[in-house]
């Protein structure tokens, strides 16, 4: 805790402190891209004089906003530039600023020189690029449209999804998500399936975070903008959809008629100095499947050879409802409220017929037992949300944001394992249910600091983060012949988890011509405490950790950026990850964590350039990643037809690779973005306390490909590939993963209206899509399996769009209690 304490008591030094006496005249603004509607951070602004004479410059900080000052009255205009924009000018007059003078929103245009074709044509550049960050329009990506922020993410460069619907980016699924720069503490993928694929405007890129962002997140960060404006007036928009019946149900039995419909609303209303936001969505997105498996351990010289197959099919769905409220107290005081409620829903089917073989290796006695799994995994969460932030200007031109922000989440769960005689399926062999609550309460109070020192910029904070989980987790095993059940009191506890986490960082940014650099340090102090009911026993794990950033960017040349950097970041544990007692997943597999698991402590070093030009732009990253304590989902054999899949810490790893995207205005109608990585992943070290040895590597390599040609008369037709390569894991592979999608959209001519036709995952027979085979192994156990999802899905949808002015949906979405779902 003395880290963190000196480190605030010199931040409240640097937040007290008067660098210069109060300016007689404060210039104030916010600088935004016209074309995106998002806040421009790196622009230069240049205070002049009535001579001529350039008296001082600053820059725009992550939300576009800047302050200049100055004794000196007779001033004549500021100058604003960034590169790739037209450059503004802005009259200024003697009288105006006799006090504080608030520009507002100051919009910059592309530079019509590099930008003119694509202009001319209608279509908004799909990449641009930040002082820290890669933008991506998430219109350009129309296959997503009626899905989930997961569906606009997957065409990203260095992003992907595997079959169990894992993101990835960089090969890793840590990485953290902000919603309009705010922090969430959720699992990324829970996080974006709260978001209407609508609803998002653009998604940014931070793979060498500065110390202002919370440390978590081994690969980085993906920041969703939302549909954003800032002038006043009144934006609604809605879209529903309807899926087609399925093209393939796979046989399933259980969920033979898969349903896909959705419907969402959003709505904005600024006025004066009010500013309310409120939105609610639905989806049903059912999925029919099949799996395909083959297992055998060896014990005492038994091998037990149980292949399966049988129906994996879900139902699913989830709803939410939002509202947000800003207000404008005075120029210097700014007020926002959010609140968010919403359930999510899924059950997982899988009933599986097993094969069972047992063969006697010394002797070669053979005998064969068949039996039909029927297994139910039913997950249910109920999450609400309450945020609240405050923000102060002072005259000296620094700025002061608190935060607060609370959580609940009543999450609950049910999986029933009924193994039945067959082909009869009358009798039961066993059968056992394991019902579970854990509902969790999180808290986060944070404060920054943000003010000009020299030539650049301070920035300084302190963030606290509580959260506590109750969880009573049950192993029920059937008296067979009876109702009746009886308690195992070995997979069976109350599990309780708090964690402390203090947290402060000191940043300084600056730019001197073409050169710019960006440099802090954060401590965070953190305290993790477990406590389970069935022993008492109680683990504690206090650590203290230093994460250093560096950013150093460099124009060489017009529209070119040379950049390097380094970041140190950890992936924290989850709640599952810990909790010791094991769960039945299904027939052949048991699921527990470690309460002893460390958090991965992650070290990245990057190098980059990045070129816009006429009718388009690319950009390439070197980056170099060594990870301490890496996490791993392990197997190893509980009894003969029983695996125990256990998280565990797997030594060291190391990844170094290169990530690259390509867009390019090929002709007038065609628009072409290519993204991907290729990385070398290197994993090596001991899983359960040194008893095995990891080694294990390969080459991976992910690229995605949307290919847009915008017709005449409104119509777009639209081809995108994603598509994942054969990875290495600690114990054996993931295999390859392909989704293909193609779309139709038009719009009308007032383009309020569009409709749309989409056919997803497309396969048309060849079996080569949405499926992924998962391999283990170890010296007495193998285990393969073909994971088949249904292809060929066609969906059809409707949206309106009534656009008064362009506005920001600006709403909260659920943080820990989804990690936890």
């Amino acid at each position: 805790m003395k880290s963190v304490k000196l480190l605030v008591i010199i931040i409240l030094v640097v937040c007290c402190s008067e660098v210069k006496a109060q300016a007689s005249n404060i210039v104030f603004g916010n600088v935004v891209d016209s074309m995106q509607q998002i806040p421009l951070q790196g622009a230069t602004i240049t205070l002049v004089d009535s001579n001529g004479v350039k008296l001082k410059t600053t820059s725009s900080d992550a939300k576009g906003f800047f302050k200049l000052s100055t004794e000196k009255k007779k001033l004549r205009e500021i100058i604003i530039s960034f590169t790739g924009f037209k450059t503004k000018t802005v009259q200024l007059t003697y009288d105006q600023l006799a006090q504080e003078y608030k520009l507002g929103s100051l919009y910059l245009y592309p530079d019509v020189s590099s930008m003119a074709e694509v202009i001319v044509k209608g279509i908004k550049p799909p990449v641009s690029f930040k002082i820290d960050r890669q933008v991506f329009k998430a219109s350009q990506f129309a296959a997503a449209s009626n899905g989930t922020g997961i569906d606009v993410v997957r065409n990203l460069p260095s992003v992907s999804v595997n079959g169990q619907g894992d993101i990835s980016l960089r090969g890793s699924t840590s990485f953290l998500v902000l919603v309009n720069g705010k922090t969430t503490q959720g699992d990324p993928a829970f996080v974006l399936n709260q978001l209407p694929a609508d609803a998002i405007e653009s998604i940014e890129i931070i793979t060498n975070p500065s110390a202002m962002y919370d440390a978590d997140g081994k690969s980085g960060i993906l920041n969703i903008i939302t549909k954003n404006g800032v002038e006043d007036g009144l934006m609604v928009q809605a879209n529903v959809m309807g899926g087609l019946p399925a093209f393939n149900n796979y046989n399933n039995q259980r969920n033979k008629y898969p349903h896909r419909h959705s419907a969402d609303v959003s709505a904005a209303f600024r006025k004066n100095k009010w500013d309310i936001s409120g939105g609610f969505n639905y989806l049903r997105n059912d999925l029919a499947g099949y799996r395909e498996g083959d297992v055998f351990t060896v014990i005492n010289n038994i091998k037990t050879t149980f292949p399966s197959n049988g129906e994996r099919s879900f139902n699913r769905y989830n709803y939410g409802g939002r509202l947000a409220v800003a207000y404008e107290i005075n120029k210097s005081n700014n007020i926002s409220s959010g609140f968010y409620i919403g359930k999510r829903y899924q059950t997982r089917v899988a009933d599986l017929l097993y094969n069972n073989q047992r063969e006697d290796l010394s002797t070669g006695t053979v005998s064969n037992f068949t039996y039909f799994n029927k297994n139910t995994q039913q997950k249910e969460g109920v999450f609400t949300l309450a945020n609240l932030d405050y923000t102060h200007l002072f005259a000296d031109k620094s700025k002061l944001v608190f935060s607060a922000l609370f959580e609940r989440a009543n999450l609950s769960g049910l999986t029933t394992n009924n193994n039945l005689s067959y082909p009869s399926l009358t009798d039961t062999i066993q059968y056992t249910e394991n019902p579970s609550s854990n509902p969790l309460n999180a808290y986060r109070l944070k404060l920054d600091y943000n003010r000009k020192v020299g030539n650049g910029n301070l920035q300084a904070g302190y963030q606290y983060r509580y959260d506590v989980q109750d969880g009573r987790f049950l192993y029920l095993t059937k008296v067979l012949g009876t109702n009746n059940f009886t308690v195992d009191s070995n997979f069976t506890s109350n599990v309780n988890l708090t964690n402390h986490i203090h947290a402060g960082y000191v940043q300084y940014a600056e730019k001197v011509k073409r050169f710019s650099y960006s440099a802090g340090i954060r401590v965070e102090e953190s305290e993790r405490n477990l406590l389970f009911s069935l022993n008492n026993q109680k683990t504690k794990l206090p650590l203290t950790n230093f994460f250093p950033s560096l950013q150093l960017r460099y124009e060489p040349w017009d529209r070119a950026v040379l950049k390097t950097g380094y970041s140190r970041r950890i992936k924290r544990t989850n709640n599952y990850e810990l909790n010791p007692f094991p769960e039945r997943e299904h027939s052949e597999t048991l699921e527990q964590g470690d309460p002893q698991l460390l958090p991965e402590f992650i070290g990245t070093y990057e190098l980059g350039v990045e070129q816009q030009f006429t009718k388009g732009s690319f950009y390439v990253t070197l980056y170099h990643q060594q990870t301490k304590n890496p996490i791993q989902r392990v197997n190893k054999v509980f009894n003969d037809t029983i695996l125990n899949r256990v998280y565990t810490n797997a030594g060291r790893a190391i990844q170094t690779g290169v990530e690259a995207n390509f867009t390019y205005q090929v002709t007038d109608v065609w628009q072409t973005i290519v993204g991907g990585n290729l990385y070398k992943y290197d994993i090596k070290g001991s899983i359960f306390n040194g008893a095995f040895a990891v080694r294990n590597n390969s080459w991976v390599c992910s690229i995605n490909s949307t290919q847009s040609f915008s017709l005449p008369k409104r119509w777009l037709l639209q081809l995108s590939v994603n598509y994942l390569s054969l990875r290495a894991t600690a114990q054996g592979e993931d295999g390859y993963f392909l989704t293909p999608n193609f779309t139709v959209k038009k719009t009308s001519m007032d383009k309020r209206w569009s409709f749309q036709l989409q056919w997803l995952n497309m396969d048309a027979g060849l079996k080569k899509s949405n499926r992924q085979r998962i391999t283990t192994y170890g010296a007495d156990f193998y285990t393969t399996t073909n994971y088949i999802y249904e292809t060929d899905q066609v969906q059809l949808s409707l949206s309106f769009n009534l656009l008064r002015k362009n506005r920001k949906i600006n709403l909260p979405v659920s943080e820990m209690g989804e990690k936890e779902f």
